[in-house]
């Protein structure tokens, strides 16, 4: 892989590798073929609580409506400075504070939210890249609206990916399954992928493109990507075919 570009059979293969490592750790990553065609997608589903303080106060049956930059809580309730949000090569990286030393955001005494995600990755043919689709929804079933989606994502990123081009989160039709969906606008994959793929050769290691895509892109959405993931396989996992187990 020479390019910050894929073709299809090489996004199989990356996926054949994170689906074989996904089940190693107990992940939750599955195939999903669809009926009648020889697509298909990675699926994933998780629970995810999202504090209720990263949306405004304007509140309607628990949820917020319209997206601002806020200021999250600290341990004591009281709202504290968010770390400005990288730009450039640094677009979909958040500033955390010293003592998230794991990259997670923990959730403080400040009310949450407990929702539940699925989150699918595709092909793209025209960008050459994965692209993450995902929805979520209240423990009652709601769907979120796309402004309650911008809510759910952490202020150090809303405000970077909503002055973006093209709005780096939108909704759309999801291309296999004709449903409404959120999707990752993969515009600028080829960006920040670039730098990694380049990179590889000269450390002497592969690349595992769909991993190294999704530890980039996952998390802004609220996705982990546990580091795990980082330790090498077991055993090895045969290239020549051209479709996930």
């Amino acid at each position: 892989m020479s390019c910050s570009v894929l073709d299809e059979q090489q996004f199989r293969q990356s996926c054949q590798l994170l689906l074989k490592r996904s089940d190693q750790l107990g992940d939750g990553w599955s195939w999903e073929s669809v009926l009648g065609s020889e697509e298909g997608y990675l699926k994933k589903t998780v629970l995810r609580s999202v504090p209720s303080d990263w949306g405004p106060l304007h509140v309607q049956k628990g949820f917020c409506f319209h997206p601002q930059p806020q200021t999250p809580c600290d341990s004591t309730g009281q709202e504290k400075q968010d770390p400005a949000a990288s730009t450039g090569s640094d677009f979909f990286r958040a500033e955390e504070e010293e003592d998230d030393d794991d990259g997670s955001y923990k959730v403080t005494n400040c009310s949450s939210l407990m929702l539940q995600y699925e989150y699918h990755i595709l092909f793209s043919c025209s960008y050459g890249a994965p692209v993450l689709y995902f929805r979520a929804f209240t423990m009652e079933g709601r769907s979120l609206a796309l402004e309650e989606m911008w809510c759910t994502i952490h202020p150090n990123y809303r405000l970077c990916l909503q002055n973006c081009p093209l709005n780096a989160i939108s909704q759309q039709e999801h291309p296999l399954l004709g449903q409404p969906f959120f999707f990752f606008h993969p515009c600028r994959t080829e960006e920040f992928m670039g730098p990694v793929l380049q990179a590889a050769p000269d450390q002497g290691r592969p690349v595992h493109y769909v991993l190294s895509w999704l530890s980039v892109v996952g998390p802004v959405v609220g996705l982990d990507v546990p580091l795990q993931y980082c330790i090498p396989l077991h055993s090895a996992v045969s290239l020549n075919s051209t479709k996930p187990d």
